[in-house]
């Protein structure tokens, strides 16, 4: 197995809010939450124009309203302001501990390593057993989670193939499978293989560690295809930790095997129609098989039927193990069918039983929708709890950011809507948001320039494509899935152990240290450098650039499309141009790499690199 670990990179979002210790995140008072928030680095950094000075002073908070509507009380950090920082004064926690007294802290157990398990390959493309590549990840998962392990669940590795705009049938390279893995926050990737030889399945699985790419384990069973499930567990106890669960215990989660292999036919069929006979099937061989209504649903929702995606999970009774998605799936059925009350119910009945930001997301996502004044809560107090339980999550914030503009509050939401676009630079609907507040707050320039970034990113803001002109749309809010990738993405408290620098020295001190990786083709670790300068400074071309030329390289060709037009917003540069003009040319769109080279030579006309771009072009 050769070691890929060096061509992968992750795009990285940032993590920048410092709370005070002292205040404890998401309190209310009365029925008006506030927070209290750390501005960390880029937010002030000197000289940059392009980002808005919050410089807030901390006593003030830029969020309140009146009457019922949440508050947000934003504190600067004194350890990223740099210069004239003395004059905040830092927050520390206050310890509490006596001199001479030595507190003993529990040590966490650490989580174990999460599990991707990746569809087997069907050696000989037997059309018999086809279903079974499929099967495989979703049994072998199902099998190691009943065990203890921590497989990654098909609905993290479907958003995974989305996201990397992976073919769900495509034959992967091993540098794909190792993205992937990365992306679902995998420490461990199982491949694997089946074949039948007469009527004996033979099913071999190798499973490798991601950070050194050594092969941990491989296994290989054999068993009748009646005896799917026993082949599987077999697998299964040779790859978890050791589990007193019995067989009986894990041969009960499966339905029949012809139950399966419907259930599984449904998920591959390339026609809605094919899935939905597939998944009733399924049902019909075993009614209280309720993990075929959540694929009911799936199929109904993707088509916009809300009604009858609704019906395919209300009947999930109470004691199912699948009661918890089911629920959230309906809640979300009812949103979209405007049966606010009934949506809001179900949302907050899960909350408060095991509340998750999602949940609280799609409570403020259903308040907001609502609109009016609502005794049940505002639409920034949901996404403020959000926000508290996951700070990462640029989607949260910018909920937040966008309600305090309905709300008609810019201050607030220019607040809210920066720390969204430090977590993800290349997000448009945010930019163009932040603009629509940044002019309403009179800072015209800088409107301008957050206007025209959105534009670069995304042709919905066009104006050849917007009636409406520089209004905001409506419908902007995310609900969230019940399941989300998880957040690759932790350099808050990496960066705040270096307080004593400022932010243009430390984003330069990022930006070198990218630059050598770089060139030493150590692409993933080029990737996370180069994330914590564009963190301190979000608009720094260079970074930007070279962030760039390290997602091309690594194939992630549309993310690095984005990185590129940043740094043509950042600084135009001949350079800059004919770097975006390669991507256009990778993502097969001749037309716009050859404008772009034409530019690049435009700027300059000594442009080797511009020069060798049209070479390609014209097929030389």
């Amino acid at each position: 197995m050769t070691r890929w670990i060096a061509t992968l990179g992750v795009a990285l979002c940032v993590r920048g809010v410092g709370a005070d210790p002292r205040v404890r995140p998401g309190s209310t008072h009365g029925s008006t939450p506030t927070r209290n928030v750390g501005v960390d680095a880029r937010v002030v950094s000197a000289g940059a124009d392009s980002i808005a000075r919050v410089g807030a002073d901390p006593r003030v908070r830029p969020g309140s309203t009146h009457g019922s509507t949440p508050t947000s009380s934003v504190g600067v950090d004194a350890r990223v302001v740099g210069a004239g920082a003395d004059s905040i004064p830092r927050v520390r926690a206050d310890l509490r501990v006596r001199p001479h007294v030595t507190q003993t802290v529990p040590a966490a157990a650490a989580p174990p390593a999460r599990i991707l398990v990746m569809p087997f390959e069907n050696v000989t493309r037997d059309g018999r057993i086809f279903w079974l590549t499929e099967a495989s990840a979703v049994l072998l998962a199902d099998d190691l989670n009943a065990l203890g392990a921590s497989a990654i669940t098909r609905s993290e590795r479907r958003q995974a193939f989305e996201r990397l705009q992976v073919p769900p049938a495509a034959v992967l390279t091993d540098a794909t499978v190792i993205r992937i893995g990365q992306l679902v926050g995998a420490a461990q990737v199982v491949i694997g293989s089946l074949q039948a030889e007469h009527d004996t399945l033979v099913v071999r699985a190798r499973s490798i560690v991601l950070d050194t790419g050594r092969l941990q384990a491989d296994v290989t069973e054999r068993g009748p295809l009646p005896e799917l499930f026993a082949t599987f567990e077999r697998m299964a106890r040779r790859m978890a930790p050791p589990s007193l669960k019995s067989s009986a215990d894990i041969e009960a989660q499966h339905p029949p095997v012809t139950v399966f292999e419907a259930f599984i036919k449904g998920l591959l069929a390339e026609t809605p129609a094919t899935a939905i006979n597939y998944l009733r099937a399924a049902l019909a061989g075993q009614p209280s098989f309720d993990r075929a209504r959540l694929a009911l649903w799936d199929v109904y929702a993707e088509q916009g039927d809300h009604a009858r995606a609704l019906a395919a999970v209300a009947s999930v009774r109470d004691d199912s193990p699948w009661v918890g998605p089911a629920r959230f799936l309906a809640g979300s059925s009812q949103l979209n069918l405007k049966k606010f009350d009934e949506a809001f119910a179900t949302f907050k009945s899960l909350a408060d039983s095991d509340s998750s930001p999602a949940l609280l997301n799609n409570l403020g996502v259903v308040q907001l929708r609502r609109g009016g004044t609502l005794p049940s809560g505002q639409p920034a107090y949901f996404f403020n709890k959000a926000a508290d339980a996951d700070p990462d999550d640029e989607d949260f914030l910018f909920n937040l950011g966008y309600a305090y503009w309905l709300d008609r509050d810019p201050h607030a939401a220019i607040y809210w809507l920066r720390e969204a676009v430090r977590r993800n630079p290349a997000d448009a609907d945010a930019h163009f948001v932040l603009g629509a507040a940044l002019a309403a707050g009179n800072n015209t320039a800088e409107a301008t320039r957050e206007r025209e970034l959105a534009r670069r990113l995304s042709e919905a803001y066009e104006p050849s494509k917007r009636p409406g002109g520089d209004a905001v749309p409506k419908g902007l809010e995310r609900l969230k899935n019940e399941v989300e990738l998880p957040h690759a993405r932790q350099l808050g408290a990496r960066l705040a152990t270096n307080e004593q620098r400022t932010n243009e020295e430390l984003a330069r001190f990022y930006l070198e240290r990218g630059q050598r990786l770089f060139q030493q083709e150590n692409d993933r670790d080029a990737i996370v450098e180069l994330n914590h300068a564009i963190y301190l400074s979000p608009y720094l071309a260079d970074a930007h650039l070279l962030l760039g030329r390290t997602l091309l390289r690594t194939a992630r060709v549309h993310e690095a499309i984005d990185a590129f037009k940043i740094a043509l917003w950042s600084a135009e540069t001949s350079e800059a141009h004919a770097a975006l003009g390669e991507a256009y040319r990778q993502a097969k769109d001749p037309a716009a790499a050859r404008a772009e080279a034409d530019r690049a030579l435009a700027l300059d006309p000594a442009s080797a690199e511009a020069r060798q771009l049209l070479a390609r072009l014209e097929g030389r």
